[in-house]
């Protein structure tokens, strides 16, 4: 019976196992059976992704990060902000830092209360279609503004896009994005979660960035966002050809439990 000790953590309600494997290696990336039954909802701890805090040469820490489903992913905004929260827990990190993820470098700041405040990797470039925009934040995302979220079926509209011939074979985040008038609301279909979360960092991020290319934003900003999951933040600087450079995705991070997995 092999005794892995983990902390639960969630951001604006995107839920993560976080695992310190520095000193002992519980996981590495070849247990994909035992990471999907470790965040099933039914059988295991239950989560949207599972995160590895592990030693980097020249960084403070790296960041290995599954989906639900077992297997590595690209980057995870919400995730990349709790698991500097628990690097702070455990005193590896002070108010600041720099870690290794898998799209590279990562800034980060530690405020008040468990606000923490990403910096995201550039933005190069910026498809826009017939009422659609993809691009990628760490994450590959699609983008579509919708007049009311709230009649939205999440699952069923994102699956459409997700399984549909372009993207089946790579998959990719589809969101939905109602403008306010303090903002906007962004409802995510995540895929490796195959389903729609309660929020997603890079999908907030990408959308506050395709909000502004909707509006001709041509200057330094920030947008408020809402999730179901809670409120956040992105700060931006828009650049030539729909790139972005100086991206933050900012807000709060709980940390909710911890305990012992047992494997069997």
């Amino acid at each position: 019976m092999k005794n892995i000790p983990f902390f639960k953590y969630q951001g604006t309600g995107n839920d993560f196992i976080l695992i310190d494997n520095r000193s002992t290696t519980f996981l590495t990336r070849q247990d994909t059976a035992q990471i999907e039954r470790m965040c099933d909802r039914k059988f295991g701890i239950g989560a949207d992704g599972l995160i590895l805090l592990q030693e980097a040469p020249g960084f403070d820490f790296e960041m290995v990060y599954f989906n639900s489903d077992g297997r590595e992913s690209t980057m995870c905004g919400n995730g990349g902000r709790c698991i500097v929260a628990f690097a702070r827990h455990l005193g590896v990190i002070g108010e600041q830092c720099n870690f290794l993820a898998i799209d590279g470098p990562h800034e980060a700041l530690v405020r008040e209360n468990g606000w923490v405040e990403l910096k995201m990797s550039d933005v190069k470039q910026t498809e826009q279609g017939d009422g659609y925009f993809v691009l990628n934040t760490g994450s590959p995302h699609y983008v579509v503004f919708v007049e009311d979220i709230s009649d939205l079926n999440v699952v069923e509209s994102g699956q459409a896009i997700r399984y549909g011939e372009r993207f089946r074979k790579e998959g990719i985040n589809v969101n939905f994005v109602e403008r306010r008038a303090d903002g906007i609301e962004v409802a995510t279909y995540e895929r490796g979660v195959e389903d729609e979360t309660l929020s997603c960092g890079t999908g907030v991020t990408a959308a506050a960035l395709t909000w502004a290319l909707s509006n001709s934003k041509k200057d330094k900003g920030e947008l408020s966002v809402t999730t179901k999951g809670g409120d956040l933040k992105v700060r931006f600087q828009p650049e030539a050809n729909g790139s972005f450079s100086e991206v933050w995705l900012c807000g709060p991070t709980v940390r909710v439990f911890e305990g012992n997995y047992f494997n069997h």
